[in-house]
């Protein structure tokens, strides 16, 4: 089953005391400053989850991720870089710190709190992962520094031209629990990122993206454990789970004066390379790069988890998935593009690029 677990975006991020004391005054003279935030799972998790007590099916710390841009491995679920390692290269910022990095990179650009595992609801693997209202509350630490540190006004500024990146709801539907009907799961999964929202946007957030969720049953995990075919029932839940975040979406920009949204269509982009590899330069999609088993669909890239076998294949650019849930840099770099230039069949009502430059 972990091998479902770990997927396209089975993405975490003391700071028991982290100090942010180092922030680099530099960024509060400058009002348009680039600057973000990233909350959310393995999708994005830079390394968060190294600092946690968890287990190693959260993790990922080890060769061969990583190997083809990082030595040594830094905890990112891919073979390199993950999206928005791409979206800082293209914003020109250097990689955005994972929060219990802060303490010793500098505050200069953002934070990235996103926990491989982690979901919206407290309960998704509950005790391994840094939950998404934990992540708030990490937030709410970092903007109390802020605060603290440079004034009301110039940290008001910098919170309100920031933009606000999620991935999240992933890992609550790999752990879904049955005995709720769909709908209303989506909808209590729908309400806790809604209140991370409302949260971060009461600290002084204004402009947030967010990315629709990919094919859940179409992962190399997912079809090890259907015999090659897509878990219907995984994709549907997506699809509830992505009309319902459209919709809760429009509410907050009706709702929330100066809230301004961009939503990702992750699940498009995503399918289309599933369905058609070749045509964005991939040999298969249906098999992982790293991993046992059927479609190596098992999550045992490494060799450090409870399954100790695994094979790692010649090219990884041939794959679209690197692991059994996550794609390849190869793959993160086309999502990139996309999520900082694409257009409205993809992302709207701006992409990331025009989003940085909009008025808070």
């Amino acid at each position: 089953m972990m091998g479902l677990i770990i997927w396209f975006s089975l993405i975490i991020g003391i700071p028991f005391g982290t100090c942010v004391g180092s922030y680099d005054r530099s960024l509060l003279s400058v009002p348009k400053q680039k600057t973000l935030f990233v909350f959310g799972d393995s999708l994005f998790d830079p390394g968060n989850n190294n600092y946690i007590n968890t287990t190693t099916e959260f993790q990922a710390n080890w060769s061969p991720y990583g190997e083809s841009f990082f030595n040594p491995p830094t905890g990112r679920f891919c073979d390199g870089r993950l999206i928005l390692d791409f979206i800082a290269e293209y914003a020109e910022l250097a990689l955005v710190p994972s929060y219990f990095e802060i303490g010793k990179d500098n505050f200069v650009h953002g934070v990235n709190f996103a926990s491989g595992g982690a979901g919206c609801l407290d309960e998704t693997f509950r005790g391994f992962v840094i939950d998404l209202k934990t992540q708030l509350k990490y937030f709410k630490k970092v903007t109390k520094d802020l605060k603290k540190k440079f004034g009301r006004k110039k940290s008001k500024q910098l919170l309100s031209n920031a933009v606000y990146v999620f991935s999240a709801g992933n890992n609550d539907y790999f752990n879904f629990n049955a005995t709720y009907p769909k709908h209303e799961y989506a909808n209590m999964v729908i309400g806790n990122l809604t209140s991370v929202i409302k949260g971060i946007y009461k600290e002084g957030g204004r402009k947030f993206v967010v990315l629709s969720l990919g094919p859940l049953g179409c992962t190399p995990g997912s079809r090890a454990l259907k015999n090659g075919n897509c878990i219907q029932q995984l994709t549907t839940l997506a699809k509830i789970h992505n009309s319902a975040l459209a919709k809760m979406l429009k509410q907050l920009e009706q709702q929330l004066l100066g809230f301004k949204y961009s939503l990702f269509d992750f699940f498009k982009v995503a399918s289309e390379r599933i369905n058609n590899p070749s045509k964005y330069g991939f040999k298969t999609s249906k098999s992982a790069c790293c991993g046992t088993g059927p479609f190596r669909g098992t999550s045992s890239c490494g060799g450090k988890r409870q399954v100790k076998e695994y094979k790692l294949c010649k090219n990884v650019k041939d794959y679209l998935f690197f692991d059994s849930g996550h794609l390849t840099e190869m793959a993160y770099k086309q999502v990139a593009e996309l999520l900082w230039n694409g257009t409205v069949d993809v992302i709207q009502p701006y992409n990331l690029k025009s989003f940085f430059h909009l008025p808070a």
